[in-house]
């Protein structure tokens, strides 16, 4: 798969590429898009990213998820830093180079302390990855 026409092709349907630092810039790069249902997340797979099996490496799906979860639950919470207490996942399909996953979270539950955060991955329209989180409010 051409990289640089799927990059051309991402940023044609809104999706921005992130520079981010830490952990999670060196894991993606990261592409944001806003949308009617909220942010959406995505990575380019390419060889970084697989296993020696060939496929997306299960942590590099699990770390695009746990940002994901972390992040919009950091907005449900007034932007609050919030940590991962747990987080539970399935995997669903195999990813492989050259394809491009999404990733979204959503609130299911919120306490004072506490978040219960639902989020999923897909890749061409199938769901690759579903998730259940809860996060804890850090204090300001």
């Amino acid at each position: 798969m051409d990289t640089d026409s799927t990059r051309e092709r991402l940023a044609a349907e809104g999706w921005k590429p992130r520079a981010l630092g830490g952990y999670i810039g060196a894991a993606g790069p990261l592409w944001t898009r806003r949308d009617d249902q909220g942010w959406r997340y995505g990575l380019l797979v390419d060889e970084r990213h697989l296993n020696p099996a060939g496929v997306m490496h299960g942590g590099a799906l699990t770390t695009l998820l746990d940002h994901v979860v972390s992040t919009v639950a950091w907005e449900a919470c007034e932007r609050k830093p919030c940590v991962t207490l747990q987080l539970d996942s399935q995997f669903l399909a195999a990813v492989t180079a050259g394809q491009f996953i999404e990733a979204s979270a959503s609130v299911r539950h919120r306490t004072r302390g506490l978040v219960f955060m639902q989020g999923q991955v897909s890749a061409d329209g199938q769901a690759v990855l579903s998730g259940q989180a809860i996060l804890k409010v850090m204090s300001g």
